[in-house]
């Protein structure tokens, strides 16, 4: 459904560094695109291959049009862990490295009895989330 979902930064470097931590338990790792001048103005972590013709990531770096970066109201990413504590992990590096609180872990039973979640803004304001879905707290 999706190829790629892009975020703006102010601060491309520490961005990298939050995201690298933050990414990390969830078992995401950057992508190599070989391009200097793209890699000079952005960072993904997913897959990029063949030029980008095999592409399914998330990227973070500069507004295109040169412009400061600004958060959407009601924007989010939502990434997929696969256990719960991949979940736990996720939340407690994005707040070790700057990032803040939007939701703790745990079960979101309004949206499902195996919906558990984390939230967290990254140092731009960006509202990201890992989800944990198959497991109920019984298992």
């Amino acid at each position: 459904m999706l190829t790629y979902v892009y975020f703006g930064t102010n601060d491309l470097e520490r961005a990298i560094r939050f995201y690298d931590a933050t990414l990390a338990p969830l078992g995401m790792q950057r992508c190599v695109t070989g391009d200097p001048d793209w890699d000079r103005i952005s960072a993904g972590w997913g897959t990029y291959e063949d030029g980008g013709a095999r592409e399914l990531a998330f990227w973070i770096g500069k507004p295109f049009n040169q412009q400061p970066a600004t958060t959407g109201n009601g924007s989010m990413v939502a990434f997929r862990a696969r256990t719960w504590k991949e979940v736990n992990d996720f939340h407690a590096a994005a707040l070790a490295n700057g990032g803040s609180c939007e939701g703790a872990p745990g079960l979101r039973q309004h949206y499902g009895p195996d919906f558990y979640a984390a939230y967290v803004r990254d140092l731009d304001g960006n509202k990201l989330a890992a989800v944990c879905r198959g497991f109920t707290a019984g298992q």
